[in-house]
């Protein structure tokens, strides 16, 4: 074992929506895919129950449009592609067979793209992500919201600012909360030099933390799922990615991360920043565990950040994420109508498109509300009265007065992972029954399903003829048995990758839709070999907590292996004077910050060469020549200590064993 991977499981999977890569995709079919007549009834069904001749959103989608780009590739410096604008071009047509009628609706809007005016001094550039960014005119120059996920295309929306309303300086930073794609392209607009100047960043409560922790433990796994739910793999047209509902895609770029300098810690907390007030609402643990809203009295606008949509978001998100609480939810955007809903002209948020007016921005807001409550309360009313995780959501019926209002639509979360998600924040995924105590595995499961059906073509059979019936949910199910039990069954994968395709095209949400797509390709095809993707940025690497990196390393010890030793190793940053000891004991890695063990190994270096190993950038040997890495005691111990910690596999197979 080579010296310089003594470290290498302390690398970080964090701003994992950015980390797949952006390629440019013709949006043309070879040939006409099948679509069944269950589909196309389906979807015209929907069609027919919503009011899609209102052209309301459309409206408000095009509102105050300036311009966009006309060269709609944005690229590194290098030439990499980052996000293409133009991509979502073959929107322009009506929904074909392929897509649920409105799904494409919404896409139609969210891939619009460019600068445009909310009101005299707010501007946004939307479409050039996953998220908006917008731009506040302060007294001297701009305050930016929320300025997306990489640095290039937060770069090239201030280059279009900049071309169509004047140069002027960014004077604050906004980020309303601790997902990427709203503080991750910040160092496109500014530096740590501007902030010894005076620029200001502000934040909600506990911000830092947030941002780079809630992907590191799972990281890796949260990453891969991210690649089926954005439908990063998948070329863009008609029958393939067509959007994600919350936006279309994410960008590829480089993410960065600058500290904040004004922290919110409480609702009512006001900011002046370069002459324009802002009033907060601390929102946390709802959408993030770390957000907020805010109210602009001058402009009479309100910044609903993430909490309020223009779809139906997520209470559980499918890439994997802790359960949001609905409740919560609910009780934030009624606060906020409560105490801005009469002073409010127009209403915008972090992705889609504004409202205007009271009675419009009240109505949205207070649907919204109400939507999040409903899901939220019948859910536990139904669990109280004995119905399961897996009954609850053929149960949860919504009212005609959201259900019909497009902002309430499921493009993003859906209903029925939404009441699963508030059961298991309640009752765990656990559902009462004996029989789910302790269930087969999938591969010993789907043996003894085909066994107790007669043998795997007897499967393939039954499940055809569901399929010809338009009963693909079922189909799915014993299908995927027979994959697991026999994974080079390809007609048994041939089969189930149709179904998927089937489910795809019917399915509202763009995520739901992205992740048939995607086990259909992998079913059909294997998992494609790609090089790992970049899961780090140096931004957040260097901002991680030294008990953060041993969490890390603990859920990346071998317990097996490393159950039939135990070591101590003390581990010391020489130029923060931090130290801890590491202690593996009975498969377990524990660790005591401040403390050392005078009989164990040492391992001592600064901590800008952690961040370095852990980047990539040096070497081991390179770092110990310079003097900023040293070893103590036995250096073959400590290299049997880290030989025990394995480093994921990135691109692992989903939708077989």
């Amino acid at each position: 074992m080579k010296m310089r991977q003594i470290i290498f499981a302390l690398a970080l999977t964090v701003g994992i929506m950015g980390c797949l890569p952006e390629t440019r995709q013709t949006p043309t079919q070879s040939a006409a895919p099948f679509v069944s007549d269950t589909v196309k009834a389906s979807n015209k069904k929907l069609a027919n129950y919503l009011d899609m001749q209102d052209q309301t959103d459309f409206e408000n989608a095009d509102r105050g449009f300036i311009a966009s780009l006309e060269e709609t590739l944005v690229t590194t410096k290098t030439g990499a592609p980052v996000y293409d604008l133009g991509a979502y071009e073959f929107l322009k047509t009506e929904a074909p067979d392929t897509a649920n009628p409105s799904l494409w609706r919404q896409s139609q809007l969210v891939s619009k793209h460019g600068l445009y005016k909310v009101m005299d001094g707010i501007y946004q550039v939307r479409g050039f992500d996953l998220s908006n960014v917008t731009f506040i005119k302060g007294d001297t120059g701009w305050i930016v919201v929320d300025p997306l996920i990489t640095r290039e295309v937060a770069a090239k929306a201030k280059e279009l600012v900049d071309r169509e309303l004047g140069v002027f300086p960014v004077t604050g930073v906004i980020f309303t909360h601790s997902h990427i794609d709203h503080f991750g392209g910040v160092r496109g607009l500014i530096s740590e030099t501007d902030i010894k100047n005076g620029v200001e960043v502000i934040a909600p409560e506990g911000f830092v933390l947030e941002s780079i922790s809630e992907n590191i433990l799972a990281g890796n796994a949260m990453a891969r799922r991210a690649s089926y739910m954005f439908g990063s793999l998948l070329p863009k047209n008609a029958a393939g990615q067509i959007g994600v509902g919350l936006g279309q895609a994410v960008s590829s770029g480089t993410p960065g991360l600058i500290y904040p300098t004004i922290d919110v810690d409480h609702t009512g907390q006001k900011v002046v920043l370069d002459g324009v007030e802002m009033d907060f609402i601390l929102t946390l643990g709802a959408e993030a565990p770390s957000e907020f809203m805010f109210y602009l009295p001058q402009f009479r606008a309100f910044c609903q950040a993430e909490i309020i949509n223009h779809t139906l978001h997520n209470m559980y998100t499918p890439r994997g994420a802790k359960v949001r609480d609905g409740r919560l939810w609910s009780q934030y955007i009624d606060q906020a109508i409560y105490m801005y809903g009469d002073k409010t002209d127009v209403s915008f948020g972090s992705h889609h498109w504004p409202v205007w007016g009271q009675n419009n921005t009240v109505e949205l807001w207070e649907d919204q509300r109400d939507l999040y409550r409903y899901i939220h309360d019948q859910t536990v009313r139904l669990a109280n009265m004995g119905y399961t995780m897996h009954e609850i959501p053929e149960q949860m019926d919504i009212p005609d007065g959201l259900a019909k209002s497009f902002a309430n639509r499921g493009y993003y979360g859906t209903v029925s992972h939404n009441a699963k998600a508030q059961y298991q924040l309640y009752f765990g995924y656990f559902d009462g029954n004996p029989a789910n105590l302790d269930p087969l595995g999938p591969v010993q499961m789907g043996k003894k399903f085909i066994e107790y059906m007669g043998g795997a073509q007897n499967v393939i059979d039954k499940a055809r003829a569901d399929f010809d019936k338009g009963e693909f949910r079922f189909a799915a199910t014993a299908l995927n048995h027979v994959v697991f039990a026999e994974p080079k069954n390809q007609a048994a994968a041939n089969l189930l990758a149709d179904t998927y395709t089937q489910l795809a095209y019917m399915a509202e949400s763009g995520s739901w839709r992205n992740f048939y797509l995607t086990g259909a390709s992998e079913l059909r095809g294997g998992v494609m070999n790609l090089p790992t993707p970049r899961t780090s940025s140096p931004d957040m690497v260097r901002s991680i907590p030294l008990d953060l990196y041993f969490d890390l390393l603990a859920v990346r010890l071998n317990g097996q292996k490393a159950a039939k030793e135990n070591r101590n190793l003390n581990f010391v940053l020489t130029d923060t004077g931090e130290k801890a000891l590491l202690m593996i004991s009975n498969g377990t890695l524990h660790h005591r910050l401040g403390h050392t063990d005078e009989d164990a190994p040492t391992l001592s270096l600064t901590r800008a060469a952690l961040d370095q190993l852990n980047l990539k950038q040096k070497t081991f040997a390179e770092l110990s020549k310079a003097g900023l890495v040293s070893i103590e005691g036995n250096p073959l111990a400590i290299r049997a200590f880290f030989g025990l910690i394995e480093e994921p596999q990135f691109w692992f197979e989903i939708v077989r064993p």
